[in-house]
């Protein structure tokens, strides 16, 4: 795990993604979802290849239900990406590199 990589709980999250001086790109996952164990190393090179301009948080939605619930996270893996506090973005499914980078390009 980078240091732009966030562990993020329920009781956590609101006061790291508020504080977050970049935009926060929230990764709903679980240990028993195959597509998310995909994505995880793609999210990682996004951190690296972009790192202060963008923080990815990872929500495991076994362990924090109520976040799941508070943003309908329906299906995972789904990513939501944080601006200012502010939900901006929600990509829902595994995607290559290249399909997360186009939607996350504006707000990088």
């Amino acid at each position: 795990m980078s240091h732009s990589e966030l562990t993020l709980t329920d009781a956590t999250f609101d006061e790291e993604i508020k504080g977050a001086s970049a935009p926060v790109l929230v990764d709903f996952w679980a240990e028993w979802c195959g597509p998310c164990k995909m994505v995880a190393p793609i999210l990682d090179e996004i951190a690296s290849d972009n790192e202060g301009k963008i923080t990815i948080g990872k929500i495991n939605i076994d362990e924090n239900l109520e976040l799941a619930r508070r943003f309908d996270v329906m299906s995972i893996p789904t990513m939501i990406l944080f601006k200012d506090g502010e939900p901006q973005v929600r990509i829902v499914g595994a995607k290559p590199k290249g399909a997360l980078l186009q939607e996350l390009h504006p707000y990088l």
